[in-house]
């Protein structure tokens, strides 16, 4: 007998080796007709696997990350079979499925423009109707190079070439398409129901600009037509909130192309950015963090010292200063080490918490660069922590706690991920293993969820990631705390201990928005636009009905900026329906609207961005109120 052993510990047994379709159908008819992929003793396979020893079997569907994945892989290959029966000079490159869809990579001798798409998916449509079943075989290396030689797909070839000896080289074919990969697929073709290609893109063969220019077809897929109509509207509203169309329009930042990749930020800009500087130096003061500030650039030897030389030297720039070597920083850890160790320490001064909006510069290929969000020049809100390891969990904690607040401010929801050792890093085996440890245990004791991301620690120390979710349910990798053993090992940091001996201290690197430049990009797109009043460049837009009350609108003009509030004064000779239309087109938080009545009477009438006409009211209330939504960072989106 065969014990298949499912997700919730119930056992079913079989006589003979089952395919894990036939499980699926077993449990359920209605788990089987959804059925995507399954999960075989830890690993995604295809539903066709044969189980035939005792095995954990749990059977995937579109709402696992597994079935999606499958779904999604599957789409791929139905688009490049599509491709193929259209352009059969068309060679193959790869294909996978990626976050929220998938995409596949060709080499035309023809421009791949967007009205091809159509075509493209008719003939797709044609391939999900013929519900081809999808067949998983093996050939051995040179059959397997052999066979892409005969269908003149170089890039296969190449690839497989590229598989290590030992591995197993597997095709899936579906009809007459037969392509290199490693699955998995869903059953047939017939599965993929629902799906949209996007765009058309450049990508250079295997992300090395060296290479040859590739064409790249992004596209979507779902189970359900209902589904997919849902995705495809959330991606018409982030197109509006596009943070480079927005940031345009609102006048907040630019990118010129005598800078591409250093963006510019305007005076409006400047406004969101120093409060944003503001509140983090407040919030950090509260907390005890001492701010400094290290220089941009520093010689060579430092940065192999620290290992980044060794670890990160393909994305830093270099200069030359007095014939020596120097380098542009692209982390600031180096630096507020170097501050550490400007002075003697004791035990008692520990932890020291030096925190630092640092100017950082890192070097992207071109076509990776998008707006604020990928840039090659950023502020990093940076902090170093110094302690002893008796405070780890008490540091970490305060970290987190931090990270929450602020989050929550902006109306973030988060989840969190522990990153583990990476292939390319430095130290012992004992020293990650206990940072490692260090990490989970304040994670348990601030009671979080957390997802382990395997081998995607910094090469320094293990990490906890933040990925914070938006109002579209997209989410962005910004907070991070990172607990090194190493650093203080290889610059010989010390602290006086009780017993007048040194000791080494350990260290957090943490971020909190991460990027400035990529939070405010967020930020554009999270609130389209609308910032809260205390975040907004113009908090207070005044607009006369006639020239008669220009006067009177000078006068609140004045009282609001004694009271530090972001106003400007529009006395142009036009409409008011015209004033007002521009000022909610620049998303102004609030309209003070003046005619011969508030003249008269010496009040205002009050139009708020988000709740519309408030009426007539005293200057004096609605100064009170403007001043606690400021105050309080009142959300008013």
């Amino acid at each position: 007998m065969i014990k298949v052993i499912l997700k919730d510990g119930k056992v079913l047994e079989f006589e003979n080796p089952v395919s894990a379709e036939e499980v699926a159908k077993k449990i359920s008819m209605g788990l089987y007709k959804n059925a995507l992929a399954a999960r075989i003793n830890g690993e995604v396979k295809d539903l066709s696997t044969i189980i035939d020893k005792d095995s954990t079997v749990e059977i995937l569907t579109f709402e696992d990350e597994g079935g999606k994945e499958a779904l999604r892989h599957t789409a791929a290959h139905i688009m490049a079979q599509a491709v193929k029966r259209l352009y059969p000079n068309v060679k193959l490159a790869i294909g996978p499925s990626i976050e929220n869809g998938f995409y596949y990579d060709f080499d035309a001798d023809f421009p791949i423009t967007p009205d091809m798409l159509e075509n493209i998916e008719k003939e797709m449509k044609k391939i999900v109707k013929e519900d081809y079943k999808i067949e998983r075989f093996e050939l051995s290396r040179e059959e397997a190079i052999k066979f892409m030689q005969d269908k003149d797909e170089t890039y296969k070839v190449e690839l497989i070439g590229d598989i290590p000896e030992g591995e197993t080289i597997s095709f899936y074919k579906q009809g007459e398409f037969v392509d290199l990969c490693a699955g998995p697929h869903v059953p047939s073709t017939g599965k993929v129901k629902a799906f949209k290609l996007l765009n058309v893109a450049g990508a250079y063969w295997r992300g090395n600009e060296k290479n040859k220019m590739l064409q790249r077809i992004y596209g979507t897929a779902f189970p359900k037509k209902s589904d997919l109509d849902e995705y495809l509207n959330l991606l018409e509203e982030a197109k509006k909130r596009d943070h480079r169309k927005l940031g345009k329009e609102l006048e907040i930042f630019t990118i010129m192309e005598e800078g591409p990749g250093f963006p510019f930020f305007l005076p409006k800009g400047m406004v969101i950015r120093n409060e944003l500087e503001n509140f983090w130096r407040e919030e950090h003061q509260k907390r005890g963090y001492k701010e400094i500030k290290t220089p941009i650039i520093l010689n060579e030897s430092l940065w192999h010292r620290s290992g980044h030389w060794e670890h990160y030297k393909e994305n830093m720039y270099f200069t030359k200063i007095d014939n020596q070597d120097y380098a542009v920083k692209p982390m600031n850890c180096p630096g507020g080490i170097l501050v550490y160790k400007s002075q003697m320490h004791s035990y008692r001064d520990l932890p020291l918490r030096l925190g630092e909006l640092g100017l950082v510069h890192r070097h992207e290929i071109s076509g990776a660069l998008h707006g604020l969000m990928r840039v090659r020049c950023f502020t990093q809100d940076d902090a170093h922590i110094f302690m002893l390891p008796s405070q780890i969990k008490d540091e970490v904690l305060g970290v987190i706690n931090l990270i929450d607040y602020v989050y929550k401010l902006f109306g973030f929801e988060y989840h969190v991920e522990l990153s583990t050792r990476p292939e390319n890093s430095m130290g012992s085996d004992e020293d990650w293993e206990r940072a490692t440890n260090a990490l989970i245990e304040a994670l348990n004791a601030a009671g979080l969820d957390y997802k382990i991301n395997e081998g995607d620690g910094a090469f320094y120390g293990p990490k906890i990631d933040f990925h914070l979710k938006d109002c579209l349910g997209r989410t962005w990798q910004c907070g991070t705390i990172q607990l090194d053993f190493q650093m203080p090992e290889r610059f010989d940091l010390y602290y006086i201990g009780e017993d007048g001996e040194k000791h080494r201290p350990v260290m957090i690197h943490r971020v909190i928005f991460g990027s400035i430049e990529r939070f405010i990009g967020i930020l554009i797109e999270h609130y389209a636009g609308a910032f809260p009043t205390w975040l907004a460049p113009v908090q207070v837009k005044i607009l006369p009905v006639t020239d008669r009350a220009n006067e009177y609108a000078k006068e609140i003009e004045a009282k609001l900026k004694d009271m530090k509030i972001r106003v400007e004064c529009d006395l142009r000779n036009e409409k008011i329906g015209y004033k007002i239309r521009e000022a909610q087109l620049q998303k102004v938080p609030y309209m003070i609207i003046l005619g011969d009545k508030e003249v008269e009477n010496r009040n205002i009438s009050l139009r708020s961005r988000k709740e519309g006409d408030l009426g007539t009211m005293d200057f004096e209330v609605f100064a009170a109120r403007i001043k606690e939504e400021i105050e309080k960072k009142i959300s008013n989106i």
